[in-house]
């Protein structure tokens, strides 16, 4: 049987998973919370399987960071779970409720996508992360990660989808896509898939685009930028920085390019070199910073998204020059300004056309977990639909219910009657 065999049964499936109850929904993801915990063992040994395997491959370090999923990482997505679970069910809110006139009532009422195809990077907290918001939202997901940690997918996915089964949901609104050639043959189902997600390289998101005639939520690069102002706190700047480039660096939040106004350069320049250094950081900067301090040259055109220890730096005027360059060579990710003045902050978070804008604090925090969504399922650059961290309100859509009672649009079109609009 193909995989699209697989996605006709989900799209049967997924008006049932629909219409479940929040209650059944919240017990899948208690079960797989326990599951989860009761099975570490197995995850921890599958998990260290794809570990050697990456070490024999020579895969990068910031790229296994990404594939680790021990006790502290566990923690995390069970936490996650069950944030989704004390939150409130997205499915079947009345967001109009309005008569149009007398037995005549209009409302809409938010409702799940339907099936949703998740390709995702080398992360296995990436496939919890992503089923435990599908479940909660009444969606159906096709699940494809990367091939980098097939071991720890596989036993992950087999213990969610026994939990979703225990607690009584349909049996086939969960499907794991391992091969490649499943991806193609997945991208040509537009008549059974709903939503693509894409995670992954600029490159990759590219071709899921211009490959499939199924929409597409997402991003393809994360080049986040930091601008420290003039009347930035040096000690605080600082602090946000390290931690935005320190943290996690395989993230696409992590901070990438670092604009510093050129009335404190020659001060804070020298002061946030050895403080990234002293963290293994390596700097590039434009010959202007080069006069400053010790980085090794580039030209602006050669900023780029490091995903290591490695960051550009490059020197601008003020608050309106930062915000040229960021939309101009941003991704639309996460950018964030250091400063004390609140005049000049507001004017960078007017004007950066970004998923998130931030003041004096790091763009790690760019993170559905974060946010407090329990989750997130991706993180979107678009502006339709959804945009940021994608967590439980941008996997629901709506539709429009109208009941009468005989009601008929001639009699409005004649004049018999008339619309008496009303908010229930």
């Amino acid at each position: 049987m193909s995989i699209r065999d697989d996605i006709i049964k989900m799209k049967e499936a997924s008006p049932y998973m629909a219409s479940s109850k929040i209650e059944l929904r919240n017990r899948a993801l208690e079960l797989i919370v326990n599951s989860l915990h009761n099975n570490a063992d197995a995850i921890f040994a599958a998990n260290a399987s794809d570990i050697e395997n990456a070490d024999d491959l020579g895969v990068t370090e910031a790229v296994k960071k990404r594939l680790k999923f021990d006790a502290h990482k566990l923690e995390d997505v069970c936490l996650g779970i069950k944030q989704l679970i004390g939150l409130e069910d997205p499915v079947g809110r009345i967001t109009i409720n309005r008569e149009l006139d007398e037995g005549l009532v209009l409302k809409r009422v938010s409702c799940p996508i339907g099936v949703i195809g998740v390709i995702f990077e080398a992360r296995p907290d990436a496939l919890v992360q992503i089923s435990s918001l599908c479940i909660k939202s009444g969606n159906c997901a096709v699940l494809k990660g990367g091939k980098e940690t097939a071991n720890t997918n596989r036993v992950l996915f087999g213990l969610i989808k026994e939990a979703v089964i225990e607690a009584g949901l349909p049996e086939d609104v969960l499907l794991q896509a391992e091969s490649h050639s499943e991806i193609d043959e997945l991208l040509q189902c537009d008549k059974y898939v709903d939503l693509l997600i894409p995670r992954g390289s600029n490159a990759f998101v590219s071709y899921i685009l211009n490959n499939t005639k199924i929409p597409v939520m997402g991003h393809a690069d994360g080049i986040c930028h930091i601008y420290v102002d003039e009347a930035a706190d040096f000690e605080k700047a600082v602090k946000v920085i390290v931690d935005a480039k320190t943290q996690y660096t395989a993230a696409c939040n992590a901070v990438e390019t670092l604009l510093v106004n050129r009335k404190i350069a020659k001060d804070f320049l020298p002061v946030m070199s050895r403080a990234l250094s002293e963290n293994g950081v390596k700097l590039y900067g434009t010959a202007e910073v080069t006069d400053i301090i010790s980085v090794m040259e580039v030209e602006e055109k050669d900023f780029k998204e490091y995903l290591d220890l490695a960051a550009s730096v490059k020197l601008v005027d003020d608050v309106y020059e930062a915000v040229a360059h960021i939309n101009k060579f941003g991704s639309h990710h996460t950018d964030s300004i250091l400063t004390e003045n609140d005049d000049t902050a507001e004017i960078f978070m007017q004007l950066v056309d970004s998923a998130g804008v931030y003041k004096n604090c790091s763009t790690r925090f760019a993170d559905g977990f974060r946010y407090g969504f329990g989750a997130e399922v991706g993180i979107s650059t678009g502006k339709i639909h959804a945009r940021g961290p994608v967590g439980l309100e941008g996997l629901v859509t709506y539709k429009y219910r109208l009941c009468g009672d005989g009601h008929i649009v001639d009699d409005y079109v004649s004049g018999r009657k008339n619309f008496n609009y009303r908010q229930l």
